[in-house]
């Protein structure tokens, strides 16, 4: 089975997160509706089940509710994969969204390990600071072990660019999590 359930309470976000890598029901509430758009388009693109709310302080502002979601997400994602043997380990893919163009390559490596470059035109998208869509990308790279390669090529607008590469995150996951069988994807026999 392919699923994880997290949980995870802190003093500043209350998370409840289900993730299948087969597919399933998406219900997204974070609070933050654009973050929430970002996350229903990730599980659309990648073919995923994804049920999460998070209960977070907003009265602070989203980081901790964005950042602690790429952390749940990230250990769901890892206790989905196991010990990663019989995937293609690999993927990548270029997703364009009107004017921007977003790339991802990634490698379920156990190696987390971000680079992300990706200018943001405007500060903020509704009540998200783009900012932030970094802070997601690390935590769920380092919490799922993923070496996770962002950019976006170009683009003029930030919610263009941000989806863009949201979606390109989604395709390559895609990828690299289909079943190939075998063993683990490794010439040291371990990831």
């Amino acid at each position: 089975m392919r699923n994880a359930e997290i949980k995870r309470k802190t003093k500043e976000t209350d998370i409840s997160l289900a993730l299948d890598l087969e597919g399933g029901a998406r219900e997204i509430d974070t609070g933050i509706g654009f973050f929430d758009h970002m996350l229903n388009s990730f599980a659309v693109h990648g073919g995923f089940g994804l049920r999460l709310t998070c209960k977070g302080d907003l009265e602070v502002d989203g980081h901790h509710t964005v950042e602690d979601c790429g952390i749940a997400l990230g250990q769901a994602l890892g206790q989905c994969l196991g010990d990663r043997a019989g995937i293609a380990r690999f993927g990548e893919a270029f997703v364009p969204m009107d004017e921007a163009l977003g790339f991802c390559a990634l490698d379920i490596s156990g190696r987390p390990y971000l680079v992300f470059d990706a200018p943001m035109p405007q500060t903020v998208c509704g009540q998200y600071d783009t900012c932030l869509t970094a802070e997601f990308m690390r935590a769920l790279s380092v919490n799922a072990g993923l070496t996770l390669h962002l950019k976006a090529e170009y683009g003029d607008n930030a919610h263009h660019i941000t989806e863009a590469l949201f979606k390109a995150l989604a395709r390559a996951l895609r990828q690299a999590v289909a079943v190939t069988g075998g063993g683990v994807l490794s010439a040291k026999g371990v990831l």
